[in-house]
């Protein structure tokens, strides 16, 4: 029996595929590409909210939210990712004149789903981690009321920040803004996983 040799590309050649296609989404990770799913009707809405709270608060000042679809290149790990949601104050860095490949967001927020918990908790935020410009990282369930803000301090350091009552708000200083659990979950129907 043999196996069959994994079909290796470059980032330049997923991204080129990423371009042109019509169908789905894929992340790239050196060399491989994973498919992406569909997010549920409580993913989307807690996108939205928080999108929308960070950009009125970032109104007048040289700020940015993105939402779903604008890739992140990581260059030291070799990988292009979507996340939920990105932020950053000040210029953008893009891979190339397209303008769809950022490089330096401040602030990364991925909503957890079943499939892929484990996965955003783990391997990905190492990858995340290895963004020079990234200052923090933030977690949101979509079965109950939990955040988690993960901060890089100055020392380079990272410290988890726990948030879990609608009363409570997170502070977001790389981006100059504070999101209010009330309005992330806001419209949100919480169901147990």
């Amino acid at each position: 029996m043999s196996l069959q040799p994994k079909l290796q590309l470059t980032f330049d050649d997923w991204l080129e595929g990423e371009r042109a296609s019509l169908e789905g989404r894929s992340e790239y990770l050196d060399g491989e590409v994973f498919a992406m799913t569909g997010a549920s009707v409580e993913h989307n809405a807690i996108v939205v909210n928080i999108a929308s709270e960070l950009r009125t608060q970032m109104k007048g000042r040289p700020c940015q939210v993105y939402a779903n679809d604008l890739k992140v290149r990581i260059r030291p790990a070799d990988a292009g990712k979507y996340p939920d949601l990105i932020a950053l104050c000040g210029e953008h860095q893009f891979q190339d004149g397209r303008r769809d490949v950022l490089l330096n967001p401040s602030l990364i927020v991925e909503v957890l789903s079943d499939s892929t918990e484990a996965y955003d908790r783990g391997k990905k935020f190492a990858i995340y981690r290895q963004i020079p410009s990234l200052r923090e990282y933030l977690l949101v369930s979509q079965h109950q009321v939990q955040v988690e803000l993960f901060s890089r301090g100055d020392d380079g350091r990272w410290t988890l920040s726990d948030y879990s009552a609608l009363t409570d708000s997170v502070p977001l200083p790389s981006v100059g803004c504070t999101l209010s659990l009330a309005e992330v979950y806001d419209k949100v129907d919480l169901k147990p996983a």
